[in-house]
């Protein structure tokens, strides 16, 4: 069994084209990523999924792996599956991370793929974190003012999630102590799961929280979530130009991860 990390990684962003080589205190976001998933102790190998030449060329610079996947790529599970599927056996572990989070510590990248390796039973994987009540305001000031950024999760008592959604879940009608926990937006697969979920179509849940990770419940298929923590750190995912001075800022505040 082997642990791939695959960063999705498409140049024509809508709303930030060539997001990927953007350089946040001089190295280009996709690097950053790459890095930090090679740093994770449980990954095998790092490849980067790209459609454009001009992306591959510079992971390779940096002496990295990257492969060329087909324009028609709707999401980057589709991305991560086709930059794997000629090679990749059935129980291998594809985790899948996004390539514009590039302030992710390796050690969550690790807590899923990590999980995956312990526990061959495992179909899917993907991590979570208790919010502070200092967060977990934040996050309720954001949903109050109408951004859709920030996915909550609830799971059972074994740590299987029961649902993800964009609002703010479960409700509390009183004030119990219980902790909202946000997912992380990276996921580890077996193989033949991955396979499994790319042929499925949208499903009507995922469709209306936009969701993609729904699609798997509604299909049966389990997640395990893996609770981890940011240990200090402050997580950010880069959508924009002024996304990424926020990025090199919180670098220059807290010093680089690596």
């Amino acid at each position: 069994m082997s642990v791939i990390a695959v960063i999705p990684a498409r140049y024509g962003s809508t709303r930030f084209p060539g997001k990927p080589l953007h350089e946040i205190v001089g190295v280009p976001m996709v690097e950053r990523v790459r890095r930090l998933a090679a740093a994770a102790p449980s990954i095998d190998r790092v490849i980067v999924a790209t459609d454009d030449a001009r992306i591959l060329d510079a992971v390779k610079a940096f002496g990295g792996e990257a492969v060329m996947t087909p324009e028609s790529c709707r999401n980057g599970t589709e991305r991560a599956y086709e930059a794997v599927r000629e090679f990749a056996q059935a129980d291998d572990v594809i985790v899948n991370l996004q390539g514009d989070a590039p302030l992710t510590p390796p050690w969550v990248v690790d807590a899923a793929a990590a999980a995956m390796k312990a526990d061959p039973a495992l179909k899917l994987a993907t991590p979570a974190v208790a919010l502070t009540e200092d967060a977990l305001d934040k996050l309720s000031e954001a949903k109050r003012r109408g951004e859709v950024g920030g996915t909550s999760v609830v799971f059972d008592k074994a740590l299987n999630a029961l649902y993800f959604s964009k609002a703010i879940i479960p409700f509390k009608r009183e004030n119990t102590g219980l902790p909202i926990y946000k997912h992380i937006g990276l996921y580890a697969y077996r193989f033949d799961t991955l396979s499994d979920l790319v042929a499925l179509e949208p499903s009507p849940l995922e469709q209306a929280e936009s969701l993609e990770q729904l699609r798997a419940l509604e299909n049966g298929i389990p997640i395990r979530i893996v609770l981890t923590d940011y240990r200090g750190r402050t997580p950010y995912s880069v959508d924009s130009p002024r996304d990424a001075d926020v990025a090199a800022d919180i670098i220059a505040r807290e010093g680089e991860i690596l």
